[in-house]
């Protein structure tokens, strides 16, 4: 298998956002990436929704 085609700043952000290291991110299957990358997105949206309604 490939290693993701993404740029290393791309690669450190995400490593960051997942809590995952660089080196397994860039080996993760894409499936995989795109199905954390969603439930990440869920849980951002969740949380930011929560702060519009206190306010």
């Amino acid at each position: 298998m490939r290693p993701l085609q993404i740029s290393p700043e791309t690669a450190i952000k995400l490593s960051e956002k997942l809590g995952v290291p660089i080196e397994n991110l860039m080996h993760m299957p894409q499936h995989i990436l795109m199905q954390k990358l969603a439930e990440l997105a869920k849980t951002e949206s969740e949380g930011s929704s929560g702060k519009k309604e206190e306010a």
